[in-house]
This record gives C-alpha cells, structure tokens and sequence, in this order.
C-alpha cells in the first residue's frame, strides 16, 4: 500500500497553485491558442468544474500564471528597489544580476514566446504582460533613476528613457535566445548584465572621473 493520495483527495487551498503550475507548463509547452482548459484540468488533476471555480476564462488564467511567475522574481526586485538606499551605481548591477538569473528560469522566456508570438491575435495577453511585468519594472528603475538626478548622481535626461537603456539589453538577449536558441552563440545573460551595467553608468554619470595616464 501507498501513502500517496490522488490530488482531488488534496486540500481544496492546494488546487489554485497546481492549476497554475499545470496551465504554466501547458502555455510553454504549447502556446496560448492551443492550450485547452481541458488539458489543463487533466495535468493538475481536478475536474474541469473545479477550474472553473478558481478562473473563468483562459486569459484569467494567463493572468494568474504571470503573477504566481513573477512574484518570485519581479516583486523581491520591488522590495529591494524601495528599501534600498544607496547609490544607482550599486543598484544597477543589482537589478541586471537579478534579472539575467530570473531569465535563467526556463518558464519566463517560455511565456515571454507566447506573448510575442500571439500578443497580436490575443491582445490581453500583451496587456496582461505590460501590466505586471514591462511598465512595473520601468516604473521601478524611472523612480532610482529620479532620486539618483536628485542626489546628483545622473546627468538630465528623461528616467524613463534612462531606464529602457538599462533594461534594453538583457530584454533583446532573451529573444535573441528565445529567436535562434541552440543555432547561435547567445551571450551569457550574467556577464552580459555585469558588462552593461558598467557601461550604462558611466554613461548616465553626472561626472566621470579623469582616467590616469598610463605608466610608461
């Protein structure tokens, strides 16, 4: 005999979470369209009514799937972004570290294909991904960019623009990634964060320090 119970047996608190993680693997696996609530019910092991009782529509579902995703990436970036209190220079690298390991999560890439792939046939999709992740992180670094222009760190320059030239190299490498996969020589998301964040701060520094002449 086994110990193990079959998951309706489960705790009804439990079904949200395995019908999400079920709908996130199926979304990856197989996109948005062709993803069928059916399949989902079947892989979490609930009755399709029970599914229903939790998300009434697929896009409901979708929705869901990014924010329990999210939550273990973008929102401990959002706690950190609004406790911290040092310089940008320290923020930076910070953040594009964080970034490049949550990018590191096959799941992410695997929604941010279907976004990209169906966004224009399913347009909550593109709104759902603006909404929690795209204009929260941007919202985020625009507001360290701001303080940082305060304190006189930055030079002037829009914080929202300075923000997508943060951002804007680890986002073109996870499609170069999610585009040609295995066929290209795709950078190495964590030194590509480091090597940029050097880079995008001393270009958005208020003063740069005069470089020693080199020893003869």
């Amino acid at each position: 005999m086994t110990d193990a119970k079959p998951k309706w047996n489960r705790r009804k608190d439990a079904r949200p979470s395995e019908i999400v993680d079920a709908a996130m693997a199926l979304f990856a696996e197989n996109g948005f369209a062709n993803t069928k609530l059916d399949d989902v019910a079947r892989r979490a092991g609930v009755a399709k009514g029970t599914l229903y009782r939790y998300f009434d529509t697929k896009e409901a579902l979708f929705r869901a799937v990014v924010q329990h995703l999210l939550t273990n990436h973008l929102e401990v970036v959002e706690k950190a972004g609004k406790a911290f209190e040092g310089s940008l220079a320290e923020f930076v690298p910070m953040l594009l570290k964080r970034a490049a390991q949550s990018l590191g999560d096959d799941r992410l890439p695997g929604l941010a294909r279907v976004m990209l792939a169906e966004g224009r046939a399913f347009p909550d999709l593109a709104a759902v991904w603006h909404d929690e992740l795209a204009a929260r992180m941007l919202d985020l670094i625009a507001g360290m960019v701001a303080k940082a222009q305060d304190r006189g760190e930055v030079r002037p320059g829009d914080p929202r623009l300075y923000a997508f030239s943060i951002i804007g190299p680890i986002s073109v490498a996870l499609l170069y990634h999610e585009a040609f996969g295995s066929r290209a020589n795709a950078p190495d998301l964590e030194a590509l964060a480091s090597q940029h964040a050097e880079t995008i701060l001393r270009g958005m520094a208020a003063s740069i320090p005069d470089q020693k002449e080199p020893t003869p």
